[in-house]
């Protein structure tokens, strides 16, 4: 049985492990270096910056989903971005990542948002035709943009 619930301090260590084994997943394991510390800083502070939620299979973690708003300028409405949807192998084919999507739709629904949006790894093949099973489009034209480590300050220091 699929429960899902709002991740509250207490699920910081899982988390990590969640965004460990998703990073092994997605071959690069040394880039995962969150710590509980900043789950709890950006997740569970007075003001998060990120939202989760659990999902577990008979009380046993399962897997989550870490998201947060972002905001259509175009329609002038915030909507979701999916950062993170990870079920561990062991429960997967249970509906749990259905289940995850699912809820997350139902809140934008519910709240007006417009956009529900994530990326996917173009190798991983399953996961893609999952997602546009449930209905997502994949916007192969798109590139996403990354500036991050060193460039950051390069970039913030710049003159031109």
């Amino acid at each position: 049985m699929i429960t899902l619930r709002p991740a509250g301090p207490v699920d910081a260590p899982v988390i990590v492990q969640y965004i460990r084994e998703l990073a092994e997943f997605e071959r690069e394991p040394e880039a995962a270096i969150v710590t509980e510390d900043d789950i709890q800083r950006y997740a569970f502070s007075q003001n998060p910056l990120v939202r989760v939620t659990m999902a577990e299979w008979d009380g046993q973690p399962a897997g989550f989903a870490l998201w947060f708003l972002n905001f259509s300028t175009w329609q002038g409405k915030p909507g979701i971005y999916l950062e993170d949807l990870f079920v561990r192998p062991a429960f997967r084919g249970k509906g749990i990542g259905t289940a995850l999507l699912k809820d997350l739709a139902a809140l934008a629904a519910r709240e007006g948002w417009t956009r529900f949006v994530w990326q996917v790894l173009d190798w991983n093949t399953p996961a893609i035709e999952f997602y546009e099973a449930m209905g997502a489009r994949i916007m192969r034209p798109w590139l996403t943009c990354r500036v991050e480590g060193d460039a950051i300050e390069r970039l913030a220091t710049r003159e031109d």
